[in-house]
């Protein structure tokens, strides 16, 4: 049953064909959830909710998204005799934490007060970063800025991309990329930032610095979030049956290997610029600030194509795009022209199939449990991110001798690769009917 996924018992409509529910189901399901004493969707409010989750996404996304600054310090001045797969663990557990905590912080969504929860997010991101200046072996690291940073920041993440989804219906994709361009926007000004901070203050002092804005900026915003649609409670605290719906195993499955190939590139293009390539590590920051500011413009960009052209079809062509721009550019052309070329590509279309996959879901089971339905496609995440980054690491330990980034490049297309695949299947299970929106 494609309309819906939710508890035994709690779904609105039952369809015998899962292609034609599945494109009626969010309008209609919006639909019925609306009663005089909720706001409709499309309100001014939305807007509201839309800049709480941008300025909650920059403190939650810009952190992980300029970590390769962090990962090249660490790689080259604090730890010089880590291993690069080790140090590679602290950025991979910061979004893989995030994600897997994020199916706890769904339910506390869908149960309490989401200002509350957000709130608490940004108390406990913050603190992490703060408690990780003190730290003085990548193991601590891992558990500070890594597990505990990512454990908070998905109580700042969840909310800011759910809620939106709630409060628009014609502008969805949109809105829900303005929203998710804040953690693009973040990890630019933060590569910069923490370059800087880095080079003058030490990298204890950058830590703590981000840490106490990330509090300053993530709790003041989350009390502007308010939820549009009240959820009743459920008897389960997570509903794995919605695995058994193969629309949703699907777009599991899709969202596991995009996560997989989607930090390569953030994590390890900095570096290889330095190892690879030669040039200064001011290039480096320069590439990680090119990877967000095409994100920025990416998500919001192909956020509106998604609104004419529907949010499948546009995913879609962003994985492709993606896949081709790691083994068709960055792969083959070992030099500074083709790797910003394929950084500010890369950036463009990957962080809009980032931001398109809660719209998707969205489109496609409704939005009243679509908080939950997000913790779980979340942990796909999760799954995916330690299956890449700290493999990439490795490989590039063993067979790449610490400077030859092909075999680590490879792997990471190889993901993108196979999340296209399924996506492309997806989508023609939906329908096979090329020119429909979907």
């Amino acid at each position: 049953m494609a309309s819906t996924i939710g508890t035994t018992g709690e779904s609105e409509k039952n369809c015998s064909d899962p292609t034609s529910c599945s494109k009626s189901s969010a309008p209609e399901l919006d639909s019925m959830l609306s009663s005089p004493q909720e706001p409709p969707p499309d309100s001014l409010y939305g807007w509201v909710v839309v800049f709480s989750g941008f300025m909650m996404l920059m403190v939650a996304l810009g952190p992980t998204n300029s970590f390769g600054v962090y990962l090249l310090e660490y790689q080259s001045s604090v730890f010089p005799s880590t291993p690069v797969s080790t140090l590679s663990w602290i950025g991979s557990l910061q979004f893989a934490s995030m994600c897997f905590f994020g199916i706890g912080a769904g339910v506390l969504v869908e149960r309490f007060d989401a200002r509350l929860v957000g709130a608490m997010g940004g108390l406990v991101s913050g603190g992490a970063l703060v408690v990780a200046s003190a730290c003085s072996s990548p193991i601590a690291l891992v558990f500070t800025q890594g597990i505990l940073f990512g454990a908070g920041s998905s109580c700042l993440l969840i909310p800011a991309i759910s809620l939106p989804s709630q409060w628009m219906q014609k502008h969805r994709a949109a809105a829900t990329g303005i929203a998710l361009a804040g953690g693009s926007i973040g990890g630019l000004w933060m590569s910069f930032a923490t370059r800087s901070m880095v080079a003058n203050l030490g990298w204890q002092w950058s830590l703590r610095i981000t840490g106490l804005m990330t509090i300053g900026v993530g709790c003041p915003a989350s009390l502007l979030l308010r939820k549009r649609i009240q959820v009743p409670k459920r008897e389960k605290i997570v509903d794995v049956q919605a695995m058994r719906n193969p629309l949703f195993a699907l777009l599991f499955s899709v969202s596991l290997f995009t996560a997989g190939g989607y930090f390569m590139p953030y994590n390890f293009m900095p570096s290889y610029t330095v190892v690879a390539l030669g040039e200064s590590q001011n290039w480096s920051t320069s590439i990680s600030s090119i990877l967000n500011a095409g994100s920025i413009t990416g998500r919001i960009l192909v956020g509106v194509l998604a609104d004419f052209i529907g949010p499948l079809n546009a995913m879609f062509l962003s994985l492709l795009i993606s896949n081709l721009t790691i083994l068709a550019v960055w792969l083959p052309f070992k030099n500074l022209g083709a790797l910003v070329a394929s950084a500010l590509i890369f950036g463009f279309v990957s962080g809009s199939a980032v931001s398109l996959v809660p719209v998707v879901a969205a489109s496609l089971f409704g939005v009243k449990r679509l908080a939950s339905l997000l913790g779980l496609l979340f942990f796909s995440y999760t799954l995916g991110s330690l299956a890449c980054s700290p493999v990439g690491g490795a490989l590039l330990d063993k067979y790449g001798q610490g400077t030859n980034y092909t075999p680590l490049i490879i792997y990471g297309g190889a993901f993108f690769s196979a999340a296209t695949l399924l996506l492309g299947i997806l989508r023609m299970v939906v329908n096979s009917n090329l020119r429909v929106k979907i």
